[in-house]
């Protein structure tokens, strides 16, 4: 998608594919004065993390009625795990140029999680203040998205730019900039730990879009139709976040801090305050 917004060619569908393959036969080096179990270790905590997380998600789209109280709670939390893995791989090198990426996504991970916080009530609020997954698409299948009322579009909004901080996306790539600190917290990592790094990046930029999805789009209902329009969504959400990317100059942690505490949550509270509302 970025190549065809460029006008140019770009790599084959099965180029991440081959990365990995590549990555898994490098030699995996560990820095001199790094923690060796935490830089090893924290690959597979955000893989874990986005694993279950998409398990869960899964589970509540096809069988919509089995969903657990508060899994919604769970997800999110799962959701937080990549991020916490790049902080704790980028402390644990103990290079200044990863311990600068590792501070910068903490900072980043603060921000647009409360606005997201805020705008998650809005989908409570539609489906009757549940927060089972299953009773929020139940409520969607009945009465329509929560994205075709004002509150749900504005709430879908504030989902798209977490997304996108949360990917590390433009304009919020700024744990790995790499005009400025090289790899960021990654800068140290390669052979498996990084491949792990990269699927779960890979696996998270299919979840999150998933996630909004169910929450304000009604999800993928399991019949031939409703899959068919969930794949629709899913492209939808995510030709969206590469626009955003390839549009966009890279913001300052100060500047996108300022973004999501100010304009965002303020659209995230406005958002709750017309779901309450009935709009």
């Amino acid at each position: 998608m970025t190549a065809r917004v460029q006008y140019r060619t770009g790599p084959p569908l099965a180029q991440p594919f081959r990365d990995l393959v590549k990555l898994r036969h490098k030699e995996t080096l560990i820095p001199d004065g790094a923690a060796p179990a935490v830089f090893l270790g924290a690959p597979l905590v955000g893989l874990a993390g986005v694993t279950v997380a998409g398990s869960i998600l899964w589970s509540a789209i096809f069988l919509p009625g089995d969903g657990d109280l508060g899994d919604l709670i769970v997800v999110l939390y799962l959701l937080t795990l990549p991020s916490l893995a790049i902080m704790l791989g980028g402390f644990a090198s103990a290079n200044p140029l990863a311990s600068l990426g590792g501070a910068r996504e903490m900072k980043l991970l603060l921000a647009c999680e409360l606005p997201f916080l805020i705008a998650l009530l809005v989908p409570v609020i539609h489906a009757g203040y549940e927060i089972r997954l299953g009773a929020i698409l139940s409520a969607q299948a009945e009465g329509g998205a929560v994205a075709v009322h004002l509150s749900g579009a504005l709430a879908l909004v504030v989902g798209v730019l977490w997304m996108q901080a949360k990917l590390g996306l433009v304009p919020f790539d700024l744990a790995e900039a790499e005009t400025e600190i090289g790899g960021g917290a990654l800068i140290d990592y390669g052979g498996p730990p990084l491949a792990v790094y990269r699927l779960s990046h890979a696996m998270l930029l299919a979840v999150a879009p998933l996630f909004l999805m169910a929450l304000f789009l009604g999800g993928a209902p399991p019949t031939l139709v409703g899959f068919a329009g969930g794949l629709v969504k899913f492209a939808a959400i995510i030709a969206l976040s590469t626009v955003i990317r390839n549009t966009n100059p890279r913001l300052r942690i100060d500047q996108a801090l300022r973004l999501f505490w100010g304009p965002i949550t303020a659209l995230a509270v406005a958002a709750v305050l017309l779901a309450l509302g009935g709009w």
